[in-house]
């Protein structure tokens, strides 16, 4: 495996949650006419930021390690089922059906091809006059 820093700046490089990033102004806003003073908006401002910031650290402390390990293990698995059964599972009836393609093909050619092109032959000679 290595040693492979982990990037500590940017911790979503491919964007896989940008569904979730919410910011104050994404969840709470006072529309003209109905402002409430500034302290209290300023302070609601402080409040979200702090406890979402706090919460997310707490569960993280919590719960993030044993979850990586979980999702770890969770991931081993779903490889370890593609390299040992699924991939050569999938290769052998890929393999299977190209033998039952060329079976099937040559007995359509060989039974029905000569009978639908003899019925191609009587329909072609079909002449329709519009009078």
């Amino acid at each position: 495996m290595g040693d492979v820093e982990v990037d500590l700046i940017n911790r979503d490089p491919n964007n896989l949650n940008d569904h979730i990033k919410v910011a104050f102004e994404d969840v709470l806003a006072e529309p003209e006419g109905a402002h409430s003073i500034d302290c209290v908006w300023r302070n609601s401002y402080k409040c979200f930021n702090c406890s979402k910031g706090c919460c997310y650290n707490v569960l993280a402390i919590l719960c993030g390690i044993p979850l990586a390990l979980c999702w770890g293990c969770e991931f081993a698995v779903i490889t370890f089922q593609h390299v040992w059964q699924i991939t050569p599972c999938l290769r052998a009836f890929m393999i299977n059906c190209g033998c039952a393609q060329k079976f099937f093909g040559t007995c359509l050619q060989c039974c029905l091809g000569p009978i639908m092109e003899t019925c191609g032959l009587c329909f072609s000679n079909i002449v329709v006059k519009n009078s």
